[in-house]
């Protein structure tokens, strides 16, 4: 079985009730994650541990909230008002953690079921090859002596779309935000990092990124988190699974078994 989790948040009660109700068995099963395990929820560091300890039975994707705390814990940013994914700093283990957060993949294809796994957006000029390409890019930053340079220059809205001859902090940040941040696209494919609502409650001129004609990976399934306000729903050939647990919504899981899915969710408590 192949099970895929939307945003955790640091909701560790709830991830563990989703994996009970499905069933998930790490020495049989395979765990897919959108990403943001941390942060709002009142247990960060016991959903790393969690995944951690499932070793190669857990396939992650970083999100924004999980780069945000390895620039705080870089120095390099501080948490805002609502955060506490910080706390895990002071944990006895958080270096650990924070190593083991620091290498994980920006982007994973699942070749059996034939799906994407982002945390957010693909740009709609990218191809599989290419997004993975491009999300090795940070991943690499992410394990080199540069990391702390490039987590203080990740933060920013421009360049505002994708450009080959990109090179620098310019081309890092651009694809960390279409990875990591991006709801809403211009025809074009450039970003708009200020709209985060329901699709309806974007200017005219705006898509959701999945809406954006001509995108290349309109014939691959692409499974992603990030959009509470957009929920769990289906869009042409993409799944949104952050379904706003933390917001008083649900956990939601997709059970991938012999070509069947199953949807599970856990209402919030």
């Amino acid at each position: 079985m192949h099970l895929v989790i939307g945003d955790i948040h640091g909701c560790y009660g709830a991830f563990r009730k989703i994996l009970k109700k499905s069933n998930f068995k790490p020495a049989r099963d395979q765990l897919w994650l959108t990403g943001d395990l941390v942060n709002r929820g009142p247990n960060s560091a016991d959903v790393v541990r969690h995944v951690m300890d499932l070793g190669d039975a857990a396939n992650v994707v970083l999100g924004n909230h999980d780069l945000h705390l390895l620039a705080i814990a870089a120095g390099v940013s501080r948490p805002k008002r609502k955060d506490n994914s910080h706390l895990l700093l002071e944990e006895a283990d958080s270096a650990q953690m924070i190593d083991w957060l620091a290498s994980r993949p920006m982007a994973l294809v699942n070749e059996k079921h034939d799906f994407l796994l982002i945390h957010a957006c693909a740009h709609k000029n990218w191809s599989v090859i290419d997004t993975l390409a491009h999300a090795s890019e940070i991943e690499n930053m992410l394990q080199s002596d540069e990391c702390t340079e490039f987590l203080k220059h990740m933060y920013g809205r421009k360049p505002a779309n994708w450009e080959d001859n990109l090179k620098g902090w310019d081309r890092l940040r651009v694809i960390t935000n279409i990875l990591t941040r991006a709801r809403f696209c211009y025809r074009d494919g450039s970003l708009d990092l200020t709209q985060k609502g329901p699709p309806g409650s974007q200017p005219q001129d705006l898509l959701p990124w999945f809406d954006v004609p001509n995108r290349k990976l309109e014939n691959m399934l692409i499974m992603f988190g990030h959009w509470s306000a957009l929920g769990f729903r289906y869009n042409n050939n993409t799944l949104c699974l952050d379904s706003g647990y933390l917001w008083g919504g649900q956990l939601t899981a997709v059970k991938l078994k012999k070509k069947k899915y199953n949807i599970i969710q856990i209402d919030h408590d």
